[in-house]
């Protein structure tokens, strides 16, 4: 010490080895014993872990990641947007298009004034049109909104491997192990398959494989007369397929209201001659001829078998949640039959651990698994996040749309609701009058005593977007009288409305 105060520099060599040594002793103890391990890894670690990039995973990565959280989203398709964007939503809506154009051309110009020579189809250039719109949005995902709000991309197969531990096997190779404070399950479904019915692809498709025909079917049979069944079957029907639907019900589109669906049916099959219906019919098997497919069939209740013939079928009985491999069995997820058991907030028995969309219960919606991807990322942040699956809207992209929200006359009855019923058909909306669309009508259900809505069903043009009127109305617990009373301009489709609600609490004016 004597000897530092009398050369001031060698004190200070002596504190500066002091303060080296006593760095070394704390880093030797910190490997010892795991602390500032950290430091150390290389194991990248996020607040936010999102497991699929279908429309509720990556728009929970994008909340996630606006709210600041170090996010990463995982999914094994490659192209962000899953079956929605790639072979779903998406691309079955720009085949609505294009067909509802070639349609219009070939039966509706001629009343309109409008002569065309030399029409034909394309099917080439349809699914170039097609993959346009599809490539512009998933890129639109990955290059734009990820970026933006600061989203990590892994591209690979992502599996559960511990509480807060996600393996991803790398689709360019390698496998890849991230720690996550929360995990959010979007993983989405697949096509239900049916025992002695199997899928190539090719002959015998989902709807993936319906969106790939590379020519015009001369016959195509369709399993299911639900939301795919008809919009595909339309596809396809209105570019001159003969479309068969058969569907186990004595109905089609379970579900819905059912004045709704019989003048749907009506519509499709009476006045369109788009599809013919097989219904109360079950499927044995299928096989392939030389021809293309032999289906065997038979009535729901018992009676003779009978043998269909088409060059393709399409299988679309619904769909399944896609769980398999994603490990929920390492860290004990419970499970609610074939979805994955949440409470309200969108939680797992693992309160870290959240479900959304196809995984869990409810309608296999793109819209709901959206809103559940907020709610979710909202709740682990402390915000409350909250989803009112009375006001989630439904809607068939056929012609005439057909959109719902809330509940069916049907449902209203089965618990003892009482209700008012008003009805308004286009035929009697001078818009829909003008355009020579008219088929279809409104139909709004309230509560007989507080007049609040209860359900509002829609069958016509243009109903997928007038829907949300009703649905915002019904977000605010509004009456029928509330959106009777609002002015709608004229002369519009909406203003069907207007008079369904007016039919509901007290009586219509144009009719």
């Amino acid at each position: 010490r004597d000897l530092c105060v009398a050369d001031p520099k060698l004190l200070v060599a002596s504190v500066t080895k002091m303060q080296s040594l006593k760095h070394l002793r704390v880093r030797a103890y910190n490997r010892v014993f795991g602390l500032g391990a950290r430091h150390l890894s290389t194991t990248k670690e996020y607040d936010c872990v999102v497991i699929g990039a279908g429309p509720g995973g990556y728009v929970a990565a994008v909340k996630a990641g606006q709210l600041g959280m170090k996010t990463a989203c995982i999914d094994k398709r490659g192209p962000a947007g899953g079956t929605c964007l790639n072979v779903g939503c998406i691309p079955s809506k720009a085949l609505l298009n294009a067909s509802h154009h070639y349609h219009m051309a070939a039966h509706d110009f001629k009343k309109h004034g409008i002569t065309v020579e030399g029409l034909g189809i394309d099917v080439g250039q349809m699914m170039k049109a097609k993959e346009k719109a599809i490539k512009g949005l998933t890129s639109g995902i990955e290059g734009t909104l990820f970026k933006k709000s600061k989203v990590d991309y892994m591209k690979g197969w992502g599996k559960i491997t511990g509480p807060n531990e996600i393996t991803v096997d790398m689709n360019e190779g390698g496998t890849e192990t991230i720690k996550a404070k929360n995990i959010i399950i979007a993983t989405g479904s697949d096509s239900a398959k049916i025992p002695g019915v199997e899928v190539d692809e090719k002959s015998i498709v989902t709807s993936t494989g319906a969106l790939e025909f590379t020519e015009v079917p001369k016959k195509l049979i369709v399993i299911g007369a639900g939301v795919i069944g008809l919009e595909m079957g339309s596809v396809w029907g209105r570019l001159g397929t003969e479309v068969t639907v058969v569907e186990f019900l004595d109905r089609i589109t379970p579900g819905v209201d059912q004045e709704i669906a019989k003048q749907f049916q009506t519509i499709l099959s009476r006045k369109q001659k788009l599809m013919k219906f097989k219904l109360g019919t079950k499927v044995l098997g299928a096989s392939l001829t030389a021809d293309g497919v032999a289906l065997k069939v038979a009535p729901s209740k018992g009676g003779d078998e009978e043998i269909l013939e088409a060059d393709k079928v399409l299988v679309s009985i619904g769909r399944v949640p896609y769980l398999e491999g994603l490990g929920l069995e390492n860290v004990g997820i419970e499970m609610d039959g074939r979805v994955i058991k949440t409470n309200d907030h969108l939680q797992t028995n693992l309160p870290h651990i959240y479900a959304i969309g196809d995984a869990i219960a409810g309608p296999m919606l793109a819209h709901k698994a959206e809103e559940e991807g907020i709610a979710a990322v909202e709740h682990m942040a402390g915000l409350g996040g909250h989803v009112n699956y009375e006001a989630i809207p439904n809607v068939i992209y056929t012609h005439p749309e057909l959109a719902t929200v809330g509940k069916n006359e049907q449902e209203l009855k089965e618990a003892g609701i009482e209700y008012n019923k008003g009805v308004f058909p286009f035929m009697a909306n001078s818009r829909a009058r003008t355009i020579d669309d008219a088929d279809g009508m409104v139909k709004v259900l309230a509560c007989k005593k507080t007049d609040r809505l209860l359900g509002v069903h829609m069958l016509g043009p243009n109903a997928g977007e007038m829907i949300h009127e009703a649905v915002i109305g019904m977000e605010y617990g509004a009456s029928s009288e509330d959106l009777a009373r609002t002015c709608h301009a004229h002369p519009t489709l909406s203003e069907a409305v207007k008079e369904a609600c007016m039919a509901t609490y007290d009586k219509p004016i144009h009719i």
